[in-house]
């Protein structure tokens, strides 16, 4: 994504529908694979990961990217036991592959890990502070069925499912 685009989405009172927002998204992010190029299956998994970008509010930059997976666990119906189970999937985890590759692709191996490494200590804080907003949660944002939500607002979603106060 360009440093300088700052995408709709990413306002977390925006009124854009998700689907408007995944569109944007695709728009801002070419580098990222599109879901709608691959097997169902295998797609699945990808377009979940690419809606919850825009549910959460999150760029693909390191920070939110390394941000987004504990807010899915925390705040979702997908929990690190899913991802667990979708990492050893085999028809599944190629797509979770794909996202990194998307990643290297763009930026490059260094890139990645060094940023990993740099964006971690600034991030735990937060993590820490979403972890405990978090944990008596009975609201779930639907990972995988989201498609129920696409033509609904944003900033009706974030706040249907309580996570409007866990963005910025």
């Amino acid at each position: 994504m360009s440093k300088h685009i700052q995408p709709c989405y990413t306002d977390k009172h925006s009124t854009q529908t998700l689907q408007q927002g995944l569109d944007e998204y695709y728009a801002v992010n070419p580098n990222v694979t599109d879901p709608r190029t691959q097997p169902a299956a295998f797609a699945k998994i990808l377009l979940a990961h690419d809606a919850s970008h825009v549910i959460y509010g999150c760029d693909t930059g390191m920070y939110d990217e390394l941000k987004l997976l504990p807010l899915i666990w925390w705040t979702s119906d997908y929990k690190f036991s899913d991802h667990l189970r979708t990492l050893k999937d085999p028809t599944i985890s190629p797509a979770i592959q794909v996202m990194y590759d998307d990643l290297i692709n763009q930026h490059g191996v260094w890139w990645l890990y060094s940023s990993i490494v740099l964006v971690l200590p600034k991030l735990l804080p937060e993590l820490i502070m979403l972890w405990f907003k978090t944990r008596q949660r009975q609201n779930y944002v639907p990972f995988l069925d989201f498609a129920p939500l696409l033509e609904r607002s944003l900033v009706d979603i974030r706040q249907e499912f309580e996570i409007l106060s866990l963005l910025k």
